[in-house]
């Protein structure tokens, strides 16, 4: 175990859970939502153009994992 007391340690639990929940929310809004839209055949996500929403969809992957990452990077400093 590390060196860190009490309280850093539930500060540290407390940002990676904030970045894993951060995570969860881009990948809602990014991706789950307009992949759902799509496939409902909602007016608003038929109008984007394919290469557009292919685009956003990879941002908005990259930006979760990114999170996720630094979730679990956050969480090695306990171990």
């Amino acid at each position: 175990m590390t060196d860190l007391n009490a309280a850093e340690i539930e500060q540290t639990k407390l940002l990676a859970n904030a970045l894993d929940r951060a995570f969860t929310a881009c990948f809602t809004v990014g991706i789950a939502t307009p992949l759902a839209g799509y496939v409902y055949n909602l007016t608003v996500f038929n109008t984007i153009p394919g290469s557009r929403m292919i685009i956003s969809l990879i941002g908005w992957l990259i930006g979760a994992v990114l999170l996720h990452y630094q979730a679990r990077r956050a969480l090695r400093r306990l171990a």
